[in-house]
């Protein structure tokens, strides 16, 4: 049975820190070179669909449903068919969608930009006309997302993250109280990266912050990981643009959504949806920066895919390679660390990440070891906007990249570097 850290005499701390930096030595002089940095998928995963240029799908010619020749300009709100697979995804309707090129990320950028400059609703909505716009972002969150808007210029405000998704008390109470909150940052199915599903409850509740909200406040959702499930009984996500018709609020939300972990991470489809009064808005500005987008590629992934319970099929293919995996970390953190009092760590059934928080004050050190070690973690800080984690506790672990045996060598280190910061700052307090 594991002895908790607050037990262990000042002998058996001095024994038990000689012993990790034993370990810890060999691992460094090991030579190693393990990354797991970011959530990309394995080649593994990527070769499930290498018949997209193969099989039926490439070889179906260039003509789409509606007679739309794919390889010419044009259809900036992308093909018929890829709207209506998109639809599916997100749980809208098809006219309610517009698919673009690979990256969603650049369809999040482009419509916060727009929001920014010209409004999300047309004249005289625009956020930089006010004196200061702010947004809120659930912590630990993505990066990314916090990017955006530190390019941007908007100021960032933490909102706790708990088991059901964003602290929806602290949400309410900020867009209630302060006009300069435009937004609310969202990834509703296993969030990045603590791995957390919605509730029913949250999502009722997001559906009404429109109405205590301005008129131009908007929810991102980015809904990445929509169909990325471990195991074959998935929790359900309540869909959120129903919880918005239902108040009246369906403008609060944009929705988007790609294929990047689907099929390839750089040559998918990318999804936003919303009203129309935003997509009428953002329409515009697409039209001025493109005559429309990879259409071809488009075609392929919806001959490929053809609808959603056909991405569903595709996507237990990526269970059975991811699943190990994670079932693997969640293994070595237990072997080594349960019951030790060094540190908690997410669980989650479906996404790409695993969350742990380690004794707060000992993210960066923990970070700081394992490179040392030969193995690269997500930097400290970086799921909090401008890299700040008041506590320096949380490290985002991204297991899908690397092989088994990678990833095994990897985890020992981190359990490792995990205790013996932990070792070494209980014996220096």
């Amino acid at each position: 049975m594991a002895v908790t850290l607050e037990r262990l005499t000042q002998d058996e701390l001095n024994a038990l820190g000689r012993e990790l930096n034993d370990t810890y030595g060999q691992f460094r002089e090991a030579g190693l070179a393990l990354d797991l940095t970011r959530g990309k998928p394995s080649p593994s995963q990527l070769a499930l669909a290498d018949t997209l240029d193969t099989g039926d799908a490439a070889a179906g010619g260039f003509i789409a449903a509606d007679g739309t020749d794919t390889r010419n300009y044009g259809g900036v709100d992308g093909l018929a068919e890829a709207r209506a697979l998109g639809a599916e995804l997100l749980g809208v309707r098809p006219d309610e969608i517009i698919a673009g090129g690979n990256s969603s990320l650049t369809l999040m950028y482009l419509y916060l930009l727009n929001a920014w400059l010209y409004g999300p609703a047309g004249p005289g909505s625009a956020w930089r006309d006010g004196q200061t716009t702010r947004f809120l972002c659930p912590v630990p969150g993505y990066d990314r997302h916090f990017a955006i808007l530190e390019d941007l210029g908007i100021d960032m405000v933490n909102v706790r993250m708990t088991p059901d998704g964003p602290d929806m008390d602290q949400v309410e109470s900020l867009v209630r109280d302060d006009p300069t909150v435009k937004g609310l940052w969202c990834v509703p199915k296993y969030s990045n990266p603590g791995g957390q599903t919605y509730s029913d409850s949250t999502v009722e509740r997001l559906g009404r912050l429109g109405t205590i909200a301005g008129p131009h406040f908007r929810i991102m959702c980015d809904n990445a990981y929509a169909v990325h499930d471990l195991d074959d009984a998935p929790p359900q996500l309540e869909n959120i643009m129903d919880a918005c018709r239902a108040h009246g609020t369906d403008d609060s939300l944009v929705l988007f959504a790609s294929t990047s972990k689907v099929t390839r991470a750089g040559a998918g489809i990318s999804f936003v949806a919303g009203s129309p009064v935003n997509l009428r808005t953002f329409r515009s500005r697409l039209q001025t920066l493109t005559i429309g987008p990879d259409k071809v590629t488009q075609l392929r992934h919806v001959r490929f895919l053809r609808d959603l319970d056909g991405v569903r099929a595709h996507m237990q293919k990526h269970a059975a390679i991811l699943r190990p995996k994670f079932d693997l970390v969640q293994r070595s953190l237990s072997e080594a660390l349960d019951g030790k009092g060094m540190g908690r760590w997410s669980a989650p059934r479906g996404g790409y990440f695993v969350s742990f928080d380690a004794l707060p004050g000992l993210a960066g050190r923990i970070i700081s070891l394992a490179e040392d070690a030969g193995v690269k973690l997500t930097p400290a800080g970086a799921t909090f906007p401008y890299g700040r984690d008041p506590d320096d506790s949380n490290i985002r672990l991204a297991p899908t990249f690397p092989g088994l045996g990678d990833l095994d060598q990897a985890m020992r280190v981190f359990t490792v570097c995990v205790q013996l910061a932990t070792v070494t700052q209980r014996m220096s307090g």
